[in-house]
């Protein structure tokens, strides 16, 4: 099912999980990263090590797969195929707004070590192609226990 903007900017802003990134290896095989993500201007924007075989990867292939869902009943999330950029000028600048995100600031220990490395970030840049957004929780009504029901609440 296809996805407004509004709707996926919300989705996004409230779901604080790590987007799975599918890519192609130089070997043809797909692989799978898990990566923090900050959704901005119709964008999904990640960082890691330039030294990092995604980085390699999608230099090679631009061409990449995402998801964005939880592993909890009702399954929900959005999903899509986009381009991919890097640029090894944002490295840093990406790295501080997802720490942020997910750590709530950049005053911790992780944080401090994540930006002691920072010299050697780049950032990946998603351009959806296509985004789809898709929600079992009418389907698994009945069958999803009730303490398990706030994830419900984020679905796109």
């Amino acid at each position: 099912m296809a996805v407004e903007k509004n709707e996926l900017k919300t989705y996004f802003d409230a779901v604080h999980i790590p987007l799975r990134l599918a890519c192609a290896t130089k070997s043809g095989w797909p692989m799978a990263v898990s990566l923090w993500y900050l959704y901005q201007d119709g964008r999904l924007f990640c960082a890691t090590q330039r030294t990092s075989r995604v980085v390699s990867y999608l230099q090679n292939d631009p061409r990449c797969a995402f998801e964005i869902a939880a592993d909890l009943p009702p399954y929900c999330g959005v999903r899509g195929q986009a381009l991919a950029r890097i640029e090894e000028d944002k490295g840093v600048l990406i790295l501080e707004k997802l720490l942020e995100r997910y750590l709530g600031g950049l005053d911790n220990d992780l944080a401090r070590s994540l930006l002691s490395k920072g010299y050697n970030e780049v950032a990946i840049i998603l351009d959806p192609v296509q985004i789809y957004r898709w929600d079992f929780s009418t389907r698994m009504a009945g069958v999803v226990p009730v303490m398990l029901d706030l994830v419900a609440k984020a679905c796109p």
